[in-house]
Order: structure tokens, then C-alpha cells, then sequence
């Protein structure tokens, strides 16, 4: 898997992960748990990643989607 994108906002997060599912990419959230180290305050950024095969398409569905502003760079 590769590292789409990397935020600490749960809006981003929930929206991208509506992307994926509807487009059938798998994905994962890294680091959700991560909040027992920030005292749930959130600090941490959350990892988003995808298919090291369909990352490409997830792109251009992030860019599609008006949010090409929060992925990692290439």
C-alpha cells in the first residue's frame, strides 16, 4: 500500500474514505489509534493509504473531487 494522504482533519478523512469505497479501492487508515499518544486532542495526523496498483486512479478521483490540495506528493 501507498501513502495517499496524511491529515488530522476527520472530515477529510470520512470523505476520502466514501471515495475509495465507492470507487472499490481498498484502503486503510493508518494510525487512528494514535490518539492514546496525542491525549485525543487529535495532534497526530492520520495516515490514508491505497493500492500501490490503483494509487493513480485514486488521484485522480481525489483531484476530481476538489481535494488534490491534501495528498502527499508523488
Amino acid at each position: 500500500m501507498i501513502e495517499l494522504v496524511r491529515t488530522n482533519d476527520p472530515v477529510i478523512i470520512s470523505f476520502i474514505e466514501a471515495l475509495m469505497r465507492d470507487a472499490g479501492i481498498a484502503f486503510m487508515v493508518a494510525d487512528q489509534n494514535m490518539s492514546v499518544m496525542d491525549g485525543s486532542i487529535g495532534i497526530l495526523p492520520r495516515r490514508i493509504l491505497v493500492e500501490v496498483e490503483r494509487a493513480d486512479e485514486a488521484r485522480r478521483i481525489l483531484t476530481d473531487a476538489g481535494i488534490a490540495k491534501e495528498m502527499r506528493p508523488k
